[in-house]
Formats: structure tokens, sequence, C-alpha cells
């Protein structure tokens, strides 16, 4: 071996969305001149690459995973290069060195190393695999996401929430009600997760912020079992200010994952199949001391319970989830495949909880169903080009009642909503009544689309593609349930569909477009991503033709609608990336990014009729939706260094800035008769400035850390579509600003520490620093009440979570038992809530007044959780 040359460079360089990565390089021997016509192949597959006359390579459309690369000329050593990683959307480059057969016998065996950090990366992009996923104490994507650098309780860099693509095998999930993803994805399904905080690619569409792109996993060629079971609970004592009598319940928290993967017995077919069962109950526990009917004396203040005084979970969930996938490879160069993603979710949140702690079974539950499903050909015209075809079909229902029959005789039964005895019972608990709010939310999309990628040359790559979507979105009230005083009896009245006080779920069928072009350039060390995307949408609702007369309403003034405008964007997206020196470089990116306000808030109160009673000094309507407003609009860029300072230890420094434009605001307009009402339009700004400072040491001995520590500043005039609105109401100042968003959190620190012996153990920590988010401080009595709008900051807070694992083998299976505790040090407060007249979470100037907040736990962040559990996987 050591008279052997073999110069192996293993680096990533972005490429674009996807499924998968690119092995590049070139071939040389000994006195470093090229070698045409040698073979490159990766072991176990069908994919392989030939060099060039000047001795250069490229293989594309791999699969994200760690291969083995074989070098073979006729003439020169065999030579393998092991554990070579490739990720999605990234070039790896491996140069060999091949020696004359005759100078040597044997065989060359090297093992790759990646880089400590990736030189020809042009922004900001982590990359987590499947092994890097299973060391960790994360259960969910979720989990993973909210430990990269810049992201902040699911805002990337400052942006509002919703500003985030969410990719399951390079095709979008997200939900365009509300733009977050329709499904929840457990780690065990999960191959490799890439989440862009920077710029991105023209093949990104609907999202400002950043994308995550979830690579599933696949049955192979190999029969596969894996299977895991945990169970836990909280732990904690008490610190005198969660108001919890600790009581340990054993197996509050339990899990069970069953994954099945291999040959299916027909012609090179291959599948997958996990479920998953997950129990939680939350840390919160009520008593049953009363029934929904209770009848008590409200008059003079006497209790009247019935109740069996058992102990109820006041939040909890009951999950199924899943995931089958069929590959089929049979037909040469084409691949297709089918894969159904699902959840079957039903629980209650602890949001308001506290209250009916002592009447429990007046709560509503929420119900979320929803399943991703759809079929994937991808089809290899030659060794440089494929195109790729995925049609999908995301469907999401979410439902939250006390009773899902609208005409339940429980409701009926009571004829109420929910009442306390008074404010010191209980500090206000409610003693009787079901709450009698009904919503529901549906969305099913269907979504079309199709790319092509072809190595045109050594130096570039084009990737052009497009995209069809139709949503069809349902959301409101099904039914309203009112109760109405009759003397002094509460009568209970159902209004299914009444409009416009009392309209009931409405449905609306948006649809939009995208097509884009990509070029990826790598000229010699130097790599250049150019792209454009155009966008396009059709809200297919109408508006009022004159907004002065928006219900047709006044006599005289100008009357009739009009079909909403259909809307256009182009968005070009530049990075370059140039390297210093063979293991450092710098880089620059710089893009236009739209996006489409969620729908939900688009259409939400969008009947405009229901303004035909307008009159100057009339009630308040609410903010009326518009089903017209323009995307939203980020211009992003970024400038950064990296540098590899030894073959273990990398350090990466990035500064960003985006500009926020066009917003969903609140906008005020007057009438022809002087009145006034307010709806949504494109007049929110903001801005964001910042930089990342990111450690990378990889593992010397036992032990491996990251460590990345972000400052920004993120500002605008509003937080939320609706604050301006809300202060017009409350007499506020409601003029436009700049102050920092609700979620400014000027430090950020993320480090993870690993201590492992591969095969025999491994016990990870992951420590997250977050300095104090805004809030809006109140004063005392007599004088104005409230001073400038964020300019308080919340404490500080520390979360330290833990795993540790233990590795086994017992014949053919591979074993492991492990422990989880979250919240380590049992920390009460994490950017929660704070009293407006302390910036304290544990004390108010008003206690009295504040009584029942000051007893409530769930202000504080949940207590320390421990899991243990096992998990077995072999290969048959």
């Amino acid at each position: 071996m050591s008279c052997v040359a073999l110069l192996l460079f293993l680096a990533a360089v972005p490429l674009f969305a996807g499924t998968t990565g690119k092995i590049a390089g070139r071939i040389v021997d000994a006195k470093n001149e090229p070698l045409p016509s040698a073979n490159i192949i990766l072991a176990g597959t069908k994919l392989g690459g030939v060099t060039d006359i000047d001795g250069y390579y490229s293989i594309i459309n791999v699969p994200p995973g760690t291969y083995t690369v074989q070098f073979r000329l006729v003439g020169y050593r065999p030579h393998s290069a092991r554990e070579v990683r490739v990720s999605v959307n990234t070039t790896t480059k491996i140069d060999a060195v091949l020696e004359d057969a005759s100078i040597t016998t044997q065989d060359v065996v090297v093992t790759a190393q990646r880089p400590v950090v990736d030189v020809g990366a042009t922004s900001t992009t982590a990359t987590i695999s499947d092994s890097d996923i299973r060391t960790l104490p994360v259960q969910e994507l979720q989990d993973i996401v909210n430990l990269q650098a810049g992201v902040v309780d699911g805002h990337f860099r400052g942006g509002r929430a919703g500003e985030v693509q969410y990719q399951v095998n390079g095709v979008s999930v997200n939900n365009v009600f509300d733009n977050t993803s329709t499904v929840r994805i457990d780690r065990s399904l999960i191959q490799e997760v890439q989440v862009i905080t920077g710029t991105f690619d023209a093949e990104y569409g609907q999202a400002m912020s950043g994308v995550v792109n979830t690579v599933l996993k696949s049955g192979g060629e190999d029969f596969t079992v894996d299977a895991e079971a945990f169970a836990g609970s909280f732990l904690y004592g008490d610190d005198g200010y969660r108001n919890l009598d600790f009581k340990f319940r054993p197996a509050t928290t339990q899990n069970y994952q069953l994954s099945i993967s291999g040959p299916t017995g027909l012609p090179q077919t291959f599948f997958l199949v996990n479920a998953r069962r997950y129990h939680f109950d939350d840390y919160l526990y009520g008593k049953r001391l009363f029934n929904i009917n209770d009848s008590s004396d409200f008059a003079r203040g006497i209790a009247y319970p019935t109740g069996d005084s058992s102990e109820v979970a006041l939040g909890y969930t009951r999950e199924w989830s899943g995931l089958a996938k069929v590959t089929n490879r049979s037909i040469p160069e084409l691949e297709i495949s089918y894969q159904i993603l699902f959840n079957l979710i039903e629980g209650k949140n602890l949001g308001g909880a506290f209250s009916w702690r002592i009447n429990p079974d007046g709560r509503t539950t929420q119900k979320k169903r929803s399943y991703v499903h759809g079929l994937d050909i991808t089809h290899t015209l030659s060794a440089s080009t494929f195109y790729t075809v995925s049609v999908r079909q995301n469907y999401f229902s979410y439902t939250d009642w006390a009773y899902e029959d609208f005409f339940d005789p429980r409701y009926d039964l009571v004829q109420q909503g929910p009442l306390s005895l008074n404010a010191d019972y209980y500090y206000g608990a409610i003693v009787r009544g079901v709450d009698l709010s009904r919503y529901l939310q549906k969305t099913d999309t269907y979504l079309a689309k199709a790319s092509v990628t072809s190595q045109i040359s050594r130096a570039h790559q084009i990737k052009a593609g497009v995209e069809f979507q139709r949503s069809t979105m349902e959301f409101g009230a099904p039914g309203w349930l009112l109760a109405k005083q009759v003397g002094n009896t509460s009568v209970l009245t159902r209004v299914y569909d009444d409009p416009p006080e009392y309209p009931g779920a409405r449905t609306y069928t948006p649809i939009s477009g995208a097509a884009y072009l990509h070029d990826l350039i790598e000229w010699n060390d130097l790599t250049i991503r150019a792209g454009v995307r155009f966008e396009y949408f059709d809200g297919r609702s109408t508006m009022p033709a004159d907004l002065a007369n928006p219900a047709n309403a006044i006599p005289g003034a100008p009357t009739g609608t009009k079909a909403t405008s259909k809307k256009t964007s182009v968005a070009p997206r530049l990075g370059i990336s140039y390297p210093i020196t063979a293991t450092s470089s710098v880089y620059f990116s710089y893009g236009h990014f739209y996006q489409l306000p969620n729908l939900g808030d688009m259409y939400r109160n969008a009947d405009y009729n229901r303004l035909s009673l307008l009159q100057a000094g009339a009630l308040d309507y609410g903010v009326l939706g518009n089903p017209d407003v323009k995307p939203e609009q980020t211009v992003q860029y970024e400038v950064g260094y990296k540098n590899a300072l030894t073959d273990a230890f990398g350090i990466s420094v990035n500064l960003f800035y985006k500009d926020i434009r066009d917003l969903l605001g609140v906008q005020f307009v007057n009438t022809y008769t002087g009145a006034q009402y307010s709806r949504l339009s494109n007049i929110d700004f903001g801005n964001v400035t910042g930089f990342t400072v990111s450690l990378d040491q990889r593992r010397i001995g036992l032990l491996s850390t990251s460590l990345d520590y972000t400052w920004q500043l993120a500002q605008g005039n509003s937080s939320d579509p609706q604050e301006t609105a809300n202060l017009a109401q409350a007499g506020l100042d409601a003029r436009p600003q700049t102050l920092p968003f609700s979620w400014d959190q000027r430090h950020t620190v993320n480090l993870t520490v690993q201590v492992s012996n591969p095969e025999d153990y491994s016990v990870s920590a992951v420590v997250r620093y977050a300095s104090g988010q805004p809030y809006t401080p109140s004063i005392g009595l007599g004088l104005t009440g409230q001073i400038e709008r964020n300019s308080g900051r919340k404490p500080e807070g520390l979360l330290v979570d833990l795993r540790g694992e233990k590795f086994f083998s017992l014949g053919s299976w591979n074993m492991s038992v492990f422990a989880r505790v979250f919240n380590l040090f049992n920390a009460r407060y994490f950017n929660g809530s704070v009293f407006a007249n302390t910036g304290s979470p544990d004390y108010s100037t008003t206690p009295y007044t504040d009584r029942g907040s000051l007893a409530d736990p769930t202000r504080y962040y949940a207590p320390r959780r421990f899991e243990v559990g096992i998990s077995l996987n072999s290969s048959l």
C-alpha cells in the first residue's frame, strides 16, 4: 500500500433539488497523465461511467448513500474507494491516481474521508444522513430542522412562519392553506435530510426563507427488518414554580415501530413497509370533579360537583403513521416507484387546558388525517441525461370539535358553552358546559412535476422542469352552535350556514404552475449556479369591482364584481464559489424569492357581502380576506468563507441580508358613506441582517463536536398580518414602524457533542442556548398602559437533551439499548410567555389579577422527560 500513489479528493458542491447526487472526478497515472477509457463502477449497482480523453468522468442520478467506487483499466491495478458518501443535490468529487500493473500485484483499497467543510458550496446547506440522525436525541423531522443554524421555532433566518418549502423525494408536501408540511415524518423513515437556510436554486418555489428536502428510505436486494420500541415518562421535582405535584406515571410515552424491506419476488422489484404507533400523555393532569351538565348555584357561588374525581391527561396524542413503497427496475434504464406516507393523529393540546382541569370532558378534540402518495418515474436516456416525472396527491384533514355529530345530544344536554363559578373558585376554572366551537380544514392537492437533467459538457449540467398544482381547499365552521339567553334559561340554537353572519365552511380551488431552468457550472475549481424560475397563480375567485362599495349596497355608487387577476413572477438566482486554496473558499449567492401568502389568510372572511349594513361607527366586521393579493417577495444576499483548518476541524462564516417586501398586512378602506373597514393587502415589510459562525470537529479518538452561533436582527412593521388591525381596534398607534419581529432572537447557539466507539457505544448531547425574544411591556395604572411594541426582552433560555446507546450482536441481529433525556436540567423557561408588567414568567406586579395565570403551569417549558428503549435490525 505504501508504494501505491492514490489521490482521493472528496468535495461536495450543491447541485439542485431532487433525490439523487453525482460523482465526478479525474483519473490519471503516476506521471499525472490522463487515463482515457477507464471504467468507474459503483459496486452493487448498475451505475458507472467512463473517462474521456482528458481523464474526466461523471456519474449522475446516484441515490444518496454510502458506496464503494471501483476504478478499472487494462494494464493498471484495480482500485477501490470505500465509504464514499453521496448526498442529495451534491457532486462528490473523486480524483484517483492509478499505478501500472507491473509495479504492484495487489488491489488498492482506500477508505474515503469526506472533507470537514464543503469548499464548493455556494450557500448555507446542512445535510444530515440516517447515520447522523440515529445518534441524536431527536424523533421527528421537525426536531432535526430546529437544530440547524439560523432556525428559530420554525422561522428560517428571521422570516415569518410558513416561508419554508417542505419536500419529500423532491416533491412539495406543503399544505397550501398555511404552508406547513402535510405530514409528520418519523426518523425511522429518513434516508437523508437537506436543510437549506441560505439562498436556494431555481427548482424550489413558493418559499422565501428556506427549503427542507427529505429523501425516504427504499427497499433493496437484502431482506431487512428494523424494529424499535421505547417507553418513558416525565421526571421532575417540586421547583416551587410550576405548580405541579409530581406523580410517577410509567409509560405515559410509548412508541412502537417496525420496518420490513427487501425483494418482492418479482423481477427487480423491491418493497419497504413501515408502521408506527405512538402514545403520549402530556405532563398536565386534571381531575374530573364535574360532569359537563352539572348544576351549581352560580348566584351564591356554591358548586355541586358529581364527577368521579378520576385523573385525566389534559394533553395527549394517539398516532398511527407509516410508509409503504414499491420500486421496480426490471425495465433497463427505467425506475418506477409508488409510495404512500400517512398520519392518523388524534389528541388534545395543552392550550387553554388549565381552565378545564376540573371539567375535562367539555374540551374539543383535534383530529388530523393526512396522506401523501404518488408515482415517480426516472428514465435514463444516456450516461449523461435522464428525466423524472412525479405525480402526487397530498391530502390533509383537520377537525376540532367536542363531538363530531353536529346534532349530538350531548350538546343539547348542556345547552350552553363553558361557565365558571367565579374568579376565586379554582382560579376561575370551568365547572359546567361544553366548548361549542367547531372547525374543519381540508386540503386536497394534486401535483405533477417533470424535469430533465443533462450533463451537456464537462463543465455544464443543465436542469429544466415544469410543475402544476391544483388544490381543493375547504375550511371554516361546519355549523354554528349558539347559546342564547332567554330569560334565566340558556337555549342552544343550531345554525348550519347562514351568511354573512354565520357562514359555513367554504371551498376554493386555486391553481398554480411553474417552470425553471438551472445551469450548474463546474469549471476547474470554480462553481457557479445560475437559474431562473417563472411562477403562475390563479386564485379563481371574485372581488368587489369598487372597494368603496364593497357589498354593492350603496345607492348610486358603482357596482359589480371582478375576477381575481392571474399572478406571475420571474425569479433569478445566482451562486458563486471561488476556491482560495485546496481546503478553503469564499462564496456569494443572490436570489429573488416569491411566495403566495398562506391561502387560508387570503380566503378567510373574504365574503364582502357581509358589509352590506356597514355604516360609520358600526360594528367591527374583522379583517376581510383578499384572494387578489400579490406574491410576497424576498431578495436575499449571502457571502461566506469556509476553511478546513485540518483534516478533522473546519470553520465556516457567512453573512446574510434579506430585504422583505409585499408581506401580507392590513389596509384600511373608506366607503362612499364615510364608513371604514379593513382588509388584507401587500403593505407590510421587513428586513433581516445576520451572520453565522460554524465549527465542525470530526471524530478524533472518541470525541466529535459541532458548534454554531447565529446573530441576527429581524425587524419590520408587524409580526402578524392582523397586528395593525388589532392595534387600531385597541386604540393604539397603528402607524408603520420598524420594530423587532416577535421571533427576533438576537443570539442562538447550538452545540452537539458525541462520544462514541463504533459498534460498542455512543453518547450524544445537544445544547441549545437562546437569548430572549421581544415582548411589549406594559406600565402601571394611571399612565398610558403601554410603551413601544416589542421593546422588552424575555429571559434567555438553555436546554440540554441527551442520548446514550449500547450496541450488541446476537447472531445475525444487531441490537441496542438506549436512553434519552429531554430537558435534562428541567429548565422552566425557553422563549415562552411572560407577564407584560415584569418581563418574567415567574411573577407579576398584579398577582391577584393574574392569579389564574400564575397558577397555570403551561406558561413554562415542558419538564424533564426520560425514555428507555430497544432497537433491533437484521439483514437476512
